[in-house]
């Protein structure tokens, strides 16, 4: 079994296709097709859009029905787990040089 560097909930950045330089949570990682499903966090009208929605009829866990927002599938490879303070170290090493 491959060992991937990325698990559900970690907030990643997407590096590479369609969707670069945007952030996400991972929802799933499906290791069959080595993909994770992203809920893309802070998106424009006009990406959101390009996602699009999807209807869903009624059932007991959503009685309503209706719109629902779609999910983001990304190869694992085209992700980078985002760690928090990484542009700060950056910041700090750029000064120290100077």
């Amino acid at each position: 079994m491959i060992k991937y560097s990325v698990k559900k909930g970690d907030t990643v950045e997407v590096i590479s296709g369609k969707w670069k330089g945007e952030q996400g949570k991972i929802i799933a990682v499906v290791r069959k097709n080595e993909r994770v499903v992203l809920e893309m966090i802070g998106l424009s009208p006009e990406k959101q859009q390009q996602i699009g929605r999807r209807t869903v009829k009624k059932t007991p866990d959503n009685p309503k029905g209706g719109l629902i927002e779609r999910a983001v599938s990304v190869h694992i490879s085209n992700v980078k787990l985002k760690v928090k303070g990484e542009k700060e170290t950056k910041q700090k090493k750029e000064e120290q040089k100077a």
